[in-house]
């Protein structure tokens, strides 16, 4: 078994507690509203905002030992760069205030998870960083493709109102591929911190989730 399977497997727990949020549930099930899928618009773009200043963090906190990975987090530098603006264009697409959206504070699960994210290269393991590109990526993939359509269905949104779902879905295809490759060459302590900082990023990103506001529609059964 390789080392990207355990990692599936030691947190197979940690990411069926994600994927049963009611607003995951919800949407995939078409019981969302307008202003449910504009709240996690909102949310996605705190914390996309902080994923190139978090990379480049990384880049130069990496001890000699990931040296090796300098490469691989310039690539990532270079595909992430703008795509909280993204978000914001679907808000707009959507019906929502962009800029109200980029002026303002995210919500506490959100802060808490970007706050986790600098303070684990600061203080903790850069490799562990690797361990939130695996939530993150790895989620997208399992749901992002289905939820727009899903969400597209049930709203009657355009084309244009879910670029981020739809492009990550598509790009995190290909990402997970390449995440495989990284922490498969790992030694084994850093492979275990990118395990913990995993189930640590399911739990905080599904607080994330949790938190969207329910209305009745999303609610019902």
């Amino acid at each position: 078994m390789s080392f990207y399977d355990f990692l599936q497997d030691a947190t197979a727990e940690a990411r069926a507690e994600l994927l049963a949020a009611p607003a995951i549930a919800g949407s995939l099930q078409g019981r969302i509203s307008r202003d449910s899928y504009l709240a996690f618009l909102s949310q996605a773009y705190h914390h996309v905002r902080h994923t190139t200043p978090l990379l480049m963090s990384l880049g130069g906190r990496l001890p000699e030992r990931l040296g090796w990975l300098r490469k691989a987090v310039a690539e990532y530098i270079e595909e992430e760069i703008g795509h909280e603006e993204w978000i914001l264009n679907d808000i707009a697409a959507a019906g929502g205030d962009a800029e109200a959206v980029r002026n303002s504070r995210p919500d506490l699960p959100a802060e808490v998870m970007i706050a986790y994210a600098y303070d684990l290269i600061a203080r903790g393991n850069p490799a562990g960083f690797f361990g939130m590109v695996y939530v993150l990526e790895g989620t997208s993939v399992a749901l992002a493709l289905r939820a727009a359509d899903r969400i597209q269905e049930t709203l009657g949104l355009p084309d244009n109102a879910f670029t981020y779902l739809r492009s990550h879905g598509t790009l995190d295809i290909e990402h997970t591929k390449h995440l495989a490759d990284l922490v498969n060459n790992m030694i084994s302590t850093d492979q275990a911190d990118v395990v913990h900082a995993a189930r640590v990023f399911f739990k905080l990103y599904g607080d994330i989730f949790r938190a969207l506001p329910l209305t009745e529609e999303a609610t019902c059964n």
